[in-house]
């Protein structure tokens, strides 16, 4: 009998439990026959929706339970580890991830504490091979750590939430990280309709050699090269205007000089997302979906699944000396030596950063983005050839760029003229850093000397006000949460979706700006839970969890710290708070059905109109948004709609009868029949953008140029 059960254990396989089947699919490729590579699908036991699911008077013990529909599952993976010689768990190499393991043991009957845990930071067949020959326990710290912020963020949700249902309205929510960020947005808004504009004046003249040419702009600057002069008001312009007019015009000094720009340092979770979104346009969700799946695996032609990046969940700028190398060798080979710098750049990351974990890169360079194009969805390219480019970016030599100042001496005024040339290009060959708001460009300066006379050749004055300060987007909110220490790289994205889908924050554009119930619910719980709202409390929260992590705090002490100010705020609010009534804008809209005006709501996906009728009247509409083209049938308005599945299509203000088009109109006119023009985008971004006659019998179309176009 011994000797048969030793040959069955032979016989049996090693199973690997990951979360997702294309990550399964990708490690099974480099583990081979010897083993079982499986999915659990994310977590299997969680709190209950149902209820609090944590046990307040027993030191704060959750109540797991498992997750609805997860029992198949967990039936079919308690099988497999039956049959397993055996259990290798690889969740992802994070907080949630461990805790996943943990659970996972928990559900299997596997000692935590043996060597069942394995993680990766890229899913190579180097780091798969190597994490299995070097298993570890489950870190119960890094565990205590999620549990701490799960059972953390379900007393605040789940306490506050039913307050602001019972005193605004059903259906709101409270969270400890979401309603920071929301009132960030809060406060930025209230500094924006506080704010003064100041009216202020530019004058540019425009200057060329004694011989007419070579012109250049030179800024007013003041009455001496010190000191710079305000221009408040039209009447001063005017004045300095009518002298500079008839000034003679010369070079006072002129000084040369260089100056370097540095590439931006590899991408984090924080990073990534901003640039995605100034770039690409991406969602901070869109951008975390494509990075999953380029980090899970990729099915390339002739290779097989590969995961093409690094874990996207980081806040690390470490890089690995293989990499590194390799990323060297790739810049020599397609740029040339004088492109890659004497030693490697290494970037510092910042003093909170969870180091366990490298930078977003690719994880080989013999994937370049162009030959594997054809294997990648839109998204997925988009987004790798972002990473890519980053990274070769970041371990090239600096840009270095001729610079030239000059002060130009008038009769009796001083202007100031400044340019640059790129000397070399250096990092900038591959890939220049996005900026939130747009920078005032430096021109070029024709070569001048001291002392040399210069013609004027004409001269504009511009009024400008200054502006407030603007509206977060995605980006610079997931900025400002980073450098406030609000959150954490897993949790920006998912905050911003609650934010905006429970309808305390909208979006105009790429705008966020804060509806009447986030002003209502932020200043609620500014008044009532003023730490929950607290930046500064906030910060230090994700501290004290970073502690647990580190293995510096237990994680129900800091639970308690926190709990016992809480409840007597929570017992203050209940007794304070009255009932909140939360107002809906009217329009001057009559609904169609009852004749009652239609207000204005807030929905996931924007503002609405709804009869305020509701439950006897469920009439709804949605708010149209027109172009500035007119309908190439009737002339009348266009307005933008979109399908079902979010895409944009356009009709006549007349009816879908009159026009229904997926192409936008334009104001153009045909140059072979005089007929309209429309913009053809391509089916699933695929393919250049065409401008086509909306004539049926006229066959005119063009590639984006409008050359040919009036």
């Amino acid at each position: 009998m011994a000797k048969a059960t030793s040959k069955e254990t032979k016989q049996k396989k090693n199973l690997v439990i990951v979360e997702s089947p294309a990550k399964a699919k990708t490690i099974k490729k480099y583990l081979g026959a010897r083993y079982e590579v499986t999915a659990s699908m994310g977590h299997l036991r969680d709190l209950p929706k149902s209820q609090l699911g944590v046990d307040i008077e027993n030191k704060f013990e959750p109540k797991y339970i498992t997750i609805r529909g997860k029992g198949d599952l967990i039936s079919g993976l308690k099988k497999a580890a039956k049959n397993s010689a055996k259990i290798f768990l690889a969740t992802d190499p994070d907080r949630e991830g461990e805790a996943i393991s943990w659970h996972l043991a928990t559900l299997l009957d596997v000692d935590p504490e043996s060597n069942c845990r394995i993680t990766f930071n890229e899913i190579t067949k180097t780091a798969v091979k190597d994490a299995i020959a070097n298993p570890r326990s489950i870190n119960t710290d890094l565990v205590d750590a999620q549990q701490a912020r799960r059972v953390l963020d379900r007393i605040v949700g789940y306490q506050i939430s039913p307050l602001l249902w019972k005193k605004v309205k059903k259906g709101l929510s409270a969270g400890r990280v979401q309603s920071v960020a929301t009132k960030l947005i809060v406060d930025r808004e209230r500094e924006i309709d506080a704010f003064q504009e100041e009216e202020y004046w530019t004058i540019d003249v425009k200057l060329t050699n004694v011989s007419g040419k070579l012109p250049f702009i030179a800024k007013f600057y003041g009455k001496t090269a010190k000191t710079k002069m305000a221009l408040p008001d039209e009447d001063t312009v005017k004045n300095i205007v009518t002298d500079l007019k008839k000034s003679s015009f010369t070079v006072a000094s002129v000084t040369r000089g260089q100056k370097k720009r540095f590439p931006a340092p590899p991408f984090t979770t924080s990073t990534l997302q901003q640039e995605a979104a100034r770039k690409l346009g991406f969602t901070a969700k869109r951008t975390m979906q494509a990075a999953q799946q380029l980090y899970e695996g990729i099915d390339i032609k002739g290779s097989g699944s590969i995961g093409l990046i690094t874990y996207m969940r980081t806040d690390s700028l470490r890089i690995s000396f293989e990499a590194l190398s390799d990323c060297r060798n790739y810049i020599s080979s397609i740029f040339g030596e004088s492109y890659v710098p004497a030693k490697p750049k290494f970037y510092k990351s910042k003093r909170n950063a969870q180091d366990a974990h490298e930078a977003i890169r690719p994880t080989s360079m013999a994937f370049d983005p162009e030959k594997i194009k054809s294997s990648l969805k839109p998204d997925q390219y988009k987004l790798y050839k972002l990473i890519w480019n980053r990274f070769i970016a970041c371990q090239m030599p600096d840009a270095v760029l001729d610079t030239v100042q000059a002060d130009i001496k008038s009769d009796n005024y001083v202007l100031k003229a400044s340019g640059s040339n790129v000397k070399f290009d250096g990092f900038m060959a591959v890939y220049v850093e996005g900026k939130d708001f747009i920078e005032e460009k430096e021109g070029k300066i024709p070569k001048i000397e001291e002392g040399q006379a210069l013609l004027f050749k004409d001269i504009e004055e511009k009024q400008h006000f200054t502006q407030p300060p603007a509206r977060y987007t995605e980006a610079s909110l997931i900025k400002a949460m980073e450098e406030n220490g609000i959150g954490r790289p897993s949790t920006y994205a998912p905050t911003i979706t609650t934010i905006t889908g429970r309808g305390y924050v909208a979006k105009e554009g790429k705008s966020l700006y804060p509806t009447e119930l986030g002003n209502i619910v932020t200043d609620l719980m500014a008044e009532h839970f003023s730490d929950i709202v607290d930046v500064e409390f906030t910060a230090n929260m994700e501290d004290k969890l970073d502690f647990i992590e580190d293995g510096k705090n237990q994680w129900k002490d800091v639970i308690s710290d926190f709990y016992t100010p809480f409840a007597k705020s929570l017992k203050d609010a209940e007794d304070a708070i009255g009932k909140i009534e939360v107002q809906d804008e009217v329009s001057d809209i009559a609904c169609e059905k009852c004749g009652r005006m239609m207000v204005y709501k807030q929905g996931r996906f924007g503002k609405f109109l709804a009869c305020p009728g509701y439950p006897d009247c469920k009439n709804t509409k949605t708010i149209a948004e027109e172009i500035d083209a007119p309908c190439p049938k009737c002339g009348g308005k266009v307005e933008v709609r979109k399908s079902r599945k979010g895409v944009k299509y356009y009709t006549c203000e007349k009816g879908t009868d009159c026009l229904l088009s997926w192409d936008e109109p334009t104001k153009l006119k045909c140059p072979e029949c005089g007929g309209a023009i429309m913009k053809k985008r391509p089916y699933r971004g695929r393919g250049p953008i065409k401008y086509v006659c909306f004539n049926d019998e006229c066959d005119f179309q063009e590639l984006m140029s409008k050359s040919k176009l009036k």
